[in-house]
């Protein structure tokens, strides 16, 4: 995840997480931007599938894309050396026929035969090149460059061969090329220097662009030239886009979309799991989004370790996850989600359940006056409508340990991000992540090493001497034992706190399947494995 990705951005944070649902005034439609638009091919028709979301699109071309919701549609219209299959949590290839590193600064991919780009160019190495060199190059701000950082070099072999030299050893390469980061373009088609615009948009995926109208509508047709693992089931697939969760849900009672996704709000999802008359049930999956607290060690009163500790002993996950989200997320305690291998709940272990005894014990013992006034802050509409109940359950719990007063604010995303990243006027703040991938590393380096992406004050040579040692090898237990000690030293010195893990969850109409295949570590939203059945 880039500094600005989450999903938080990346997102990363992810995508971030992030990434997120966007607010703002409904009007007469009820917050439907695409009301009187959807496609004649809705209802009954099995060839076409209707997708509804909330999430936002920046950009359609992979230069400028770092957000959950630009990430889902490029993920289906464009190639890359490398991907990670439904259901597993490995990099398999893609484009590529094979992918090895010949030693640990040097990684060779040999493209499949064939292979071509739906305007019906071929895909050959030297777009691989252009690519990868196109996207530092532009180092576009809103863009996921920034993940390839260890790159050195990209050399043409054949036409058919590529291969890339690291400036450093990296374990984690194989995974950063199955990010949109390494999206494959046309070197004919796109601007080296400059992002390309949205309707003259070209890859070589299983789904082709036909129509984008931003913040409405986005019409896919399955790719003819298309020459991969991942063959479309269905040949046409529409995502609408909508300001507010509720006309979401309007829209799957409805029959408008056969597919809510993202973000339905917790008691949405609640009543429409209740009701069994509507031709609507809902579906979940693992996922890897996760919320969290930041503090900025540098800034008073939280400079104090155990003011950070003191929260953190405080904080009652169960409760958030069930009052605020319904049971829909569960308890985190390690920044790193529980399906990544190496995850280990330090949080859980260092302060156990929520006590405030145990709290006032920590701030006596550092001779802390209490009660420890604190502002805090969150961004109201990019993670959804529970964000600020989610807060006011924060303050709430902290507050009745008599131990703090909280000042709570909040601000929309471009004013936050400056505001916590760049200003650092933020102390204590809520982000939410998505991941750029499915390893454990993706959810420590970005956070631990030197202040993070939104450089809070924090270094560690212990974390840093880590984060190098577990990067350096593709020994599975080396990096587990690696990661287990910087969660150790994330709970001992508390520059985040991790507070909840999301699975993924939609709303579907009768006869559509496939839906849940997709969901898994990766955060893909895969649209050739969905299907509808003739109703």
């Amino acid at each position: 995840m880039s500094a600005y990705r989450l999903a938080v951005f990346g997102c990363t944070a992810l995508l971030a997480v992030g990434a997120a649902a966007c607010g703002g005034d409904s009007g007469d439609d009820g917050g439907n931007k695409t009301s009187g638009s959807t496609p004649e091919a809705s209802a009954g028709n099995a060839d076409t599938v209707i997708l509804g979301t909330t999430d936002t699109v920046a950009a359609l071309d992979p230069a400028a894309c770092y957000d959950l919701g630009c990430q889902q549609v490029i993920g289906n219209i464009y190639q890359t050396l490398l991907s990670v299959p439904a259901g597993q949590n490995k990099p398999a290839p893609d484009a590529a026929e094979s992918c090895e590193f010949s030693d640990p600064k040097t990684y060779t991919c040999k493209l499949k035969a064939d292979l071509k780009f739906s305007s019906g160019d071929p895909l050959t190495a030297e777009d691989v090149k252009f690519s990868l060199d196109r996207m530092v190059k532009i180092a576009d701000p809103t863009g996921p460059y920034t993940l390839l950082a260890s790159l050195d070099s990209v050399e043409v072999t054949d036409p058919t061969t590529v291969t890339m030299k690291l400036k450093k050893e990296d374990a984690t390469f194989p995974f950063i090329l199955t990010h949109n980061v390494g999206a494959i373009v046309p070197d004919e088609a796109y601007p080296a220097d400059k992002v390309q615009t949205e309707d003259k948009i070209i890859g070589s995926g299983p789904y082709k662009l036909d129509k984008y109208t931003p913040a409405q509508q986005a019409v896919f047709s399955t790719n003819p030239e298309y020459n991969g693992p991942n063959k479309a089931q269905t040949p046409n697939f529409i995502v609408q886009y909508f300001d507010q969760p509720s006309a979401l849900k309007l829209a799957i009672e409805g029959g408008e979309v056969d597919v809510a996704y993202r973000t339905l709000s917790p008691t949405d999802l609640e009543d429409l799991r209740n009701k069994t008359d509507q031709g609507v049930k809902v579906v979940d999956g693992a996922g890897t989004e996760i919320r969290y607290i930041v503090f900025n060690v540098e800034k008073d009163p939280v400079k104090d370790v155990a003011i950070r500790k003191a929260v953190a002993q405080s904080i009652d996950r169960e409760a958030i996850a069930q009052t605020v989200y319904k049971g829909t997320v569960t308890p985190l305690y390690s920044q790193v989600p529980a399906a990544f291998p190496g995850a280990k709940p330090s949080f859980q272990e260092a302060f156990g359940a929520a006590d405030p005894a145990k709290a006032k014990a920590i701030l006596d013992e550092a001779g802390v006056s209490t009660p420890v006034e604190l502002d805090g802050w969150y961004t109201p509409t990019r993670y959804g409508d529970a964000e600020a109940d989610m807060w006011n359950e924060i303050k709430r719990q902290l507050e009745a340990t008599n131990l703090f007063k909280v000042n709570l604010d909040s601000t929309e995303w471009d004013q936050y991000k400056e505001e916590a990243f760049d200003k650092g006027t933020y102390y204590f703040y809520g982000l939410g992540w998505f991941p750029d991938f499915p390893d454990a590393d993706n959810y420590l380096t970005p956070f631990m090493r030197d202040g993070g992406f939104f450089q809070n004050g924090y270094s560690n040579k212990e974390v840093n001497k880590l984060l190098d040692e577990e990067l350096a090898t593709d020994d599975a237990a080396v990096r587990e034992e690696a990661f287990g000690k910087v969660q150790d030293i994330q709970a001992q010195d508390v520059p985040v706190i991790p507070l909840w893990e999301g699975k993924q969850v939609a709303a579907v109409r009768e006869g559509v399947e496939g839906v849940e295949k997709t969901f898994d570590p990766a955060f893909l939203f895969r649209f050739w494995l969905v299907t509808k059945k003739e109703s």
